[in-house]
Order: C-alpha cells, then sequence, then structure tokens
C-alpha cells in the first residue's frame, strides 16, 4: 500500500486507515505507539 505525506504546521502527517489501526489492535484515543527506523524501514508497534 502506498501512502501520500500531507503537511500539518511544521511537521508530516501519515495518515493510518482505520482497518490498518485495527489490524495493529491500536485506538488512538487511548494507545500510544513506538516508532523505530531500522534499515529505512519505519516500524511502528503498539507500546503495551
Amino acid at each position: 500500500m502506498k501512502k501520500k505525506l500531507m503537511k500539518s504546521g511544521n511537521a508530516w502527517v501519515l495518515l493510518l486507515q482505520k482497518a490498518i489501526l485495527e489490524l495493529l489492535d491500536i485506538n488512538p484515543e487511548v494507545d500510544e505507539v513506538e516508532l523505530e527506523i531500522e534499515n529505512k524501514t519505519l516500524k511502528v508497534k503498539k507500546v503495551k
């Protein structure tokens, strides 16, 4: 799946579809995520 980044103030935003968040068991209203970069790949993990 390809996604475009969107400008938001001084930052860039990557919008994730609800279906992706559900697959990752992430509730954006209460959960936090950890971002990790490995070999030029961005990984998003739910913080337990």
